[in-house]
């Protein structure tokens, strides 16, 4: 009995704070819905609380999948009630909305506008600011089957990422959990995109994926190493603030062909670390190896290695590595 009253059904109505729960959102969300677009329940309590019915639910749901799409909200409040009066909108009991992603609006064949793009990201902000999690999950994964794994994290992930990360800046520490939960999000959208390890080759030497020690913004490193998986390319992935020494020792047993180091700021690229691996070898004497190493991230800016990579986007590091892997049969090497 005492779950009862924070259970949104039919009656007397539903509370702001019960309803939020249900979708998902803030109740100030809704209470803004309510004073600038009139999307507000049509009946108050006694002590002019506010009592949403299943109609007024309805709205408000569709308000949240038509954002979701990236409408802008005074655009989408009002197709919300056009379509309540059409009685095309589904009812409450249709199921939780934060779950229910729109279909892409252009043919699967086309593809995507920068309009279309631009929608797509401004819909992926929206829900991230209202911590609509579910939501944000489908987006992105969404994303990637509509752009591929690196299109999307190209076009898509990259700019809201930044986008958050501007507005975090410009307000202090008032979206701090936005950018927190939108970079889980994409991390675990990396991870699910990504091929099996064991579908790589296990005889080809490998590509060693670390930040370098004190690095922990692992995000674009994890973005390649799903790009390499995807495109069934061998890899070792260490991850964030990966001590010197550590690195050395994966490179000393994997043998590996190339050697990501992530740097995303100054304070943290080593370049002595990039010379010593650099330099580093393995094998028996007359048949030694070395790796070529890879410089990733804007730490390692107007810094240069002789003989070392130095891709900008992802699709250049992608391309870049393609190179020294010929044998891996199933790679489809980007444009």
């Amino acid at each position: 009995m005492d779950n009862v009253r924070d259970t949104p059904q039919a009656g007397p109505g539903v509370t702001t704070g019960a309803l939020a729960r249900q979708l998902g959102v803030a109740p100030t969300t809704l209470r803004t819905w309510d004073r600038r677009y009139g999307l507000g329940p049509a009946q108050r309590s006694a002590g002019h609380h506010r009592r949403w019915s299943e109609q007024d639910i309805a709205v408000v749901e569709e308000m949240c999948r038509l954002t979701a799409t990236g409408l802008p909200p005074a655009e989408a409040a009002d197709l919300a009630r056009k379509r309540l009066d059409s009685g095309s909108v589904a009812g409450p009991g249709a199921g939780p909305v934060t779950v229910t992603v729109p279909q892409p609006r252009r043919a699967p064949d086309r593809l995507p506008t920068a309009a279309s793009v631009e929608r797509e990201c401004k819909g992926l902000s929206r829900a991230a600011t209202r911590l609509d999690a579910p939501v944000v999950q489908s987006l992105l994964t969404e994303a990637v089957s509509r752009h591929g794994l690196v299109g999307a994290w190209q076009e898509v992930m990259v700019p809201v990422l930044h986008a958050v990360g501007r507005k975090w800046e410009e307000a202090g520490d008032r979206y701090v959990e936005v950018e927190h939960m939108l970079s889980w999000h994409v991390s675990r959208t990396l991870h699910r995109g990504a091929a099996d390890p064991a579908e790589a080759p296990p005889v080809v030497p490998p590509v060693v994926l670390a930040c370098v020690p004190a690095e922990q913004h692992a995000l674009p490193l994890e973005a390649l190493s799903a790009a390499l998986g995807e495109h069934g390319l061998p890899q070792r992935m260490f991850g964030a603030a990966v001590p010197v020494e550590a690195v050395s020792a994966a490179v000393r047993r994997t043998g590996p062909r190339v050697v990501v180091l992530w740097a995303q700021a100054r304070s943290t690229a080593s370049m002595p670390l990039a010379r010593a691996l650099a330099g580093a070898g393995w094998g028996v004497r007359g048949a030694r190896g070395r790796p070529t190493v890879m410089l990733g991230g804007p730490g390692w800016a107007g810094r240069t290695l002789r003989g070392a990579l130095r891709p900008t986007t992802l699709p250049e590091a992608l391309l870049q590595v393609h190179r020294f892997y010929p044998e891996v049969s199933r790679v489809r090497a980007p444009a």
